[in-house]
């Protein structure tokens, strides 16, 4: 029993001398077996995810990506629609990219295809951010809701910009508003972002023009050298070469930086009219879209927004706009979609504006 005693002593003593690294080892080891349940998640959590992304990638392969342009061939749309489907096919390798242009309502045809496409990824396109207009107005044959779009990036921030044609002899905006005879502005069609822009931007700023539709593609630029058409609003980039010319002048600009032409918010003189203009100040913020229609699934979606990025960042296609004179100031899938919930909310009654203005142009014929 003492000899008992004796070794239950030397135990003790020798557990209290035990070597600090000991337990620094045993400390060490039950913080691993507590951390190690998490980076097993961790780890599947991450497995999963490049799954998924390699998921979308192999989806594509071999596959035929129909890209849609709203208009005819050859116009500002088309072209930055054929770069951009021309590199995201390089930057998803095995896919075929097609564009296919449907000209018709004034971006309206297209954009409904576009719509009510299967969302599995392989029709994407791009339209006139303009049609937020024709949404919040309630035009007809609108049937697409923006917010809903699966959207896939933005190549360029493009602002609208008011132009006269050179037979005019209109140098400012100033000179325009004073004219008493009215211009004949050139828009697609009656109902069309275009259309609606236009006229309500001339009666809240009480500019002397009246619309003329039926002008697609370049058939406004060919209008305003024959001297058939006084003017128009229109995209920038749209217009910077035939400007450069010596066939039209910009008499003021909405968005942007460019100090050449005066900002139109500084004509706008109440409430109404710089709601409307500050609305399509946003609209020239997301310019240049590529979206498809909703419900595309998470992992197709990331891949093709990775293609987009990497097609905004590709130094050759970069190369190519700069020739081409497109501005690209690119933004991602998910930039794009928070910029159109903001440009899509009401401010000064300009929505109710728009829709009285989408009434009166059901009332007329094209």
């Amino acid at each position: 029993m003492q000899e008992a005693r004796r070794d239950s002593k030397w135990d003790s003593r020798r557990n209290s001398r035990r070597d600090p690294k000991q337990d620094t080892a045993l400390a060490s080891g039950r913080r691993l077996q507590t951390l190690l349940p998490a980076l097993a998640c961790l780890g599947a959590l991450a497995f999963a995810t490049s799954a998924a992304a390699q998921a979308g990638a192999d989806f594509f392969k071999g596959k035929t990506i129909t890209y849609i342009v709203p208009t005819s061939a050859g116009g500002g749309y088309d072209v930055y629609g054929r770069l951009v489907s021309e590199f995201m096919q390089k930057h998803l390798p095995g896919s075929t990219f097609v564009v296919r242009n449907m000209p018709g309502a004034a971006h309206i045809l297209g954009t409904n295809t576009l719509f009510a496409s299967r969302p599995d990824g392989l029709t994407i396109g791009t339209f006139n951010m303009g049609l937020l207009h024709a949404q919040v107005a309630g035009s007809r044959g609108v049937k697409f809701d923006l917010r809903q779009m699966s959207w896939i990036g933005k190549a360029a921030a493009d602002p609208r910009v008011f132009v006269a044609a050179q037979h005019t002899g209109i140098k400012d905006f100033r000179t325009l508003l004073a004219r008493s005879t009215p211009l004949k502005f050139a828009a697609s069609g009656a109902g069309g972002a275009n259309y609606i822009q236009q006229v309500a931007l001339i009666e809240a700023l009480k500019i002397p023009a009246q619309v003329l539709t039926g002008y697609n593609g370049n058939d406004d630029k060919f209008a305003m050298r024959r001297g058939e058409i006084d003017g128009t609003l229109a995209s920038r980039s749209t217009y910077e070469s035939f400007v450069r010319e010596g066939h039209a002048v910009i008499l003021a600009q909405i968005g942007g930086s460019a100090t050449d032409a005066p900002p139109l918010i500084q004509f706008a003189l109440d409430g109404r009219a710089r709601a409307l203009v500050q609305m399509v100040t946003a609209q020239s913020e997301i310019a240049r879209l590529t979206a498809g229609p909703p419900g595309i699934a998470p992992e197709r979606l990331a891949t093709l927004r990775t293609a987009f990025s990497a097609a905004m960042a590709d130094p050759i296609m970069r190369e190519r706009a700069a020739k081409l004179e497109l501005p690209l100031e690119p933004m991602d899938g998910q930039g794009v979609t928070r910029a159109v919930a903001a440009a899509l909310e009401d401010a000064g009654g300009a929505h109710e504006f728009l829709k009285q203005i989408v009434a009166r142009s059901g009332k007329r014929k094209d």
